[in-house]
């Protein structure tokens, strides 16, 4: 294992979209990034954006290779720039995705070569999603199709500290290639991807695929935000969009599903953790037929500061809601129901009574259905975990939810060894019985910290795991420190699988009930699930 854990390095990467925006600024905030990384006051960053229409000459660049007189480019309304970088002329413009790695090579095997091929490699990757086969050309740094370029690329190297980047096609003005030579090279062909695919082309779409590309090539956890950053866009006058990836996107339902599904709970005066959690799936999970159903209440009395629950004083439990949810599960046809609860720490057994007396119902009018049930602490009451195993469900699970180090912040009110402790207790009382846990990523965590808290939950047998990517539900809970790529969340389940865990379902869009199923089920390879929907 440490073998493993030693291979993967997971660095942190500051994603600023810019839109559109001058060339000379976004010229200076990079020598001010490149300035500030080597100094390492800041991470690494990813500039994504276009510019209005623009001639750079690199180190190599001959006033030759543009075409045309001042008075055309004045015409033109194009700008003319000597830049640090390596090779000739290029032009930038509207529909041309640009992108400045500011990256610290010492972090990277110190290669620029490498580098220069790992961004080819990217763009080839991202082109290839969009149904264009591209390669290389030996001696000409690039991406091509056939004999034409599509993608250019020129860098800048001061202390192992990169700036420029690459230009791709996406659906620019491609007269402008007409008046210079580019990358100074005569007659060349230069294309697009819209020239290639005969339609236009989202370069919003394309400069979410490069990121995840980049974000899965190199590695990275994308950061949302960092104050020095912050602070010198505000000194320069620039501003960044919060960059969200296209894999977090989830499919839209088909006509009446919400609102078919969300009436049957009104009916039957039911919560569900899908809509109380503002949980990315609950579209998807109601399209399928199957929800979470969230018991006593839907009001809790802890303060957990990444869940969107309500919180305050909640009322006395309906001694009708065992039968209720039982005949809901029964309407739904349901082979395997979740079942879990807001925190009750009111109650002396912490609701333990009524969750035994769900399990029992819901078996007792669906004798061919599985239940899982995701408990809270109890406050480490072993009579009230006792009670509730005695129901006997299929699956008991408890989310650990993050690493030791960020429970103060993030679970202010639970106890990290508490929360194992619990599992552990389970198979002592209930050997029988499947144990469940999930965290959530993206809150600050270390690699290695999950990895630790992975071996203790198989220390004290818990047999499946969940990992996610952590969502800020509303401004009022904590913000998302970054996004994990799939690729990571890849790694992550190889980790799982290889410590003896029986289910990993790990990526982005995977929370503790998606896609749960009784013990005997297959397992669903979620991490497929979660791709297969970013690409819908």
């Amino acid at each position: 294992m440490k073998g493993t854990e030693e291979k993967l390095t997971i660095r942190r990467v500051l994603v600023l979209d810019l839109a559109t925006e001058d060339y000379f600024r976004t010229l200076e905030l990079q020598r001010e990034l490149q300035k500030q990384r080597m100094e390492g006051a800041i991470p690494d960053c990813l500039l994504v954006l276009e510019h209005p229409p623009t001639f750079t000459l690199g180190r190599a660049g001959g006033a030759d290779n543009i075409l045309v007189n001042e008075d055309r480019l004045a015409r033109e309304g194009i700008g003319v720039y000597n830049v640090e970088r390596g090779g000739d002329v290029t032009y930038h413009g509207p529909g041309q995705l640009v992108g400045y790695p500011i990256l610290d090579l010492k972090n990277y095997g110190r290669d620029v070569h490498r580098l220069v091929e790992r961004l080819e490699e990217v763009l080839i990757r991202t082109l290839a999603a969009f149904g264009i086969t591209a390669g290389r050309r030996t001696g000409l740094p690039g991406v091509w199709v056939d004999k034409a370029k599509i993608a250019s690329i020129g860098l800048a190297i001061t202390r192992w500290v990169t700036m420029h980047g690459f230009a791709l096609n996406v659906q620019p003005d491609m007269r402008h290639f007409g008046m210079i030579n580019p990358c100074g090279l005569q007659g060349v062909t230069m294309t697009s991807m819209s020239g290639l695919l005969g339609r236009q082309v989202s370069l919003e779409e394309v400069k979410s695929r490069v990121v995840e590309e980049m974000a899965g090539e190199f590695g990275w956890e994308l950061l949302q935000s960092d104050y020095r950053v912050d602070a010198l866009l505000q000194r320069l006058g620039l501003v960044a969009r919060n960059f969200r990836p296209g894999w977090l996107t989830v499919a839209t339902p088909g006509p009446g599903v919400l609102e078919g599904m969300t009436g049957l709970f009104e009916r039957c005066g039911l919560h569900t953790v899908c809509e109380g959690a503002c949980c990315p799936n609950a579209a998807e999970c109601f399209a399928l037929g199957t929800a979470t159903f969230m018991i006593l209440g839907d009001t809790c009395t802890r303060n957990c500061r990444f869940c969107s629950v309500s919180k305050g004083t909640p009322g006395t439990p309906d001694p009708g809601e065992p039968l209720a949810v039982a005949e809901a599960v029964r309407e739904l046809g349901l082979r395997h129901a979740v079942i879990t609860s807001v925190t009750r720490d009111d109650l002396s057994d912490g609701g333990a009574c009524h969750f035994a007396n769900m399990i029992r119902a819901v078996h007792r009018l669906n004798p061919h259905t599985t239940v899982e049930v995701l408990v809270p602490d109890f406050k480490g009451s072993e009579e009230a975990l006792a009670e509730v195993l005695a129901a006997r469900p299929e699956v008991l699970g408890h989310n650990l939810e993050t690493v030791p180090r960020l429970y103060k912040q993030v679970r202010p009110g639970a106890d990290y060894r508490r929360s194992l402790e619990l599992l552990a207790r389970a198979r002592e009382i209930a050997p029988g019985v499947v144990t469940k846990s999930g965290l959530m990523l993206g809150l600050g965590e270390e690699f290695g910290e999950v990895l630790a808290v992975l071996d203790d939950l198989r220390e004290v047998g818990c047999a499946y795991i969940t990992i996610g990517q952590y969502l800020q539900p509303s401004t009022d809970q904590l913000p998302v420190h970054g996004f994990i790529p799939p690729g990571i969340f890849a790694h992550y389940r190889e980790e799982c699988l290889r410590r003896g865990f029986k289910r990993a379902e790990c990526g982005p869009l995977v929370r503790s009930s998606y896609h749960a199923a009784s013990p005997d089920a297959p397992e669903v390879d979620l991490h497929a699930a979660g791709a297969a929907l970013s690409a819908g």
